[in-house]
């Protein structure tokens, strides 16, 4: 199961902040702005402390000319490789499931 993300997935936010603010040159203040969105909830998902909902994905895709689907797709990829590295519940189902009478 561990071959559905091969490698590390990015979080969003990291690649909101390379591939759009920096060629830009918007900062996080003038981004929040713009994005109707708190400094700080933003500088939360840039770092990767917040997660885009699917109001804020429908935002971005507006301001950056892309689909609300990219930034949730992005977000759910990232959901599920935490998961598959970090879940050591998963690793317990399968075990007991192999154990079944």
């Amino acid at each position: 199961m561990k071959g559905i993300i091969q490698r590390h997935a990015l979080h969003p936010g990291e690649i909101l902040s390379e591939q759009y603010f920096e060629p830009l040159k918007l900062t996080v203040t003038e981004a929040a702005k713009k994005l109707l969105l708190t400094r700080s909830n933003l500088s939360a998902i840039i770092n990767g402390r917040a997660s885009i909902s699917p109001r804020i994905a429908v935002r971005l895709a507006t301001a950056f000319d892309t689909t609300p689907l990219y930034w949730l797709n992005m977000q759910a990829n990232y959901d599920l490789w935490q998961v598959l590295e970090n879940d050591k519940m998963a690793t317990k189902v399968k075990m007991l499931f192999k154990m079944r009478p």
